[in-house]
């Protein structure tokens, strides 16, 4: 959270441009911050299948925060876009493929003791 508050207080002028790949290098911080973010929330709510929401729902709501404010930081502006799509999204994709993960980890440790039970 201290890092995404970090960056978001930059002024427009400090900001690095990427030239061609300005759009994709920064949304995809965007996912990338905001995916983490809700691993670790997750992570701090035990990693409690029945969490997995409230983790997303935390990680969301920080960056409405977020966006807010960014609008009183020098040539920043806040994004809804950035909160439904990139914000969203990202905390969406990490939380499922962890969730998925630790599924299918689950899955392979029962597997064994299944099998052993029924020889």
């Amino acid at each position: 959270m201290l890092v995404i508050f970090w960056l978001s207080a930059q002024p427009s002028s400090e900001l690095p441009v990427f030239d061609w790949a300005d759009r994709i290098v920064k949304k995809g911080g965007h996912m990338a911050g905001y995916g983490l973010l809700g691993l670790l929330y997750w992570r701090a709510l035990g990693f409690r299948q029945h969490k997995c929401w409230m983790a997303w729902f935390l990680a969301v709501l920080y960056a409405v925060t977020d966006e807010l404010h960014q609008s009183f930081v020098p040539g920043r502006h806040p994004s809804l876009w950035d909160v439904v799509i990139f914000d969203n999204f990202g905390a969406v994709i990490s939380l499922w493929l962890a969730a998925h993960y630790r599924k299918r980890k689950r899955m392979d440790t029962i597997r064994p003791a299944v099998e052993e039970q029924s020889r």
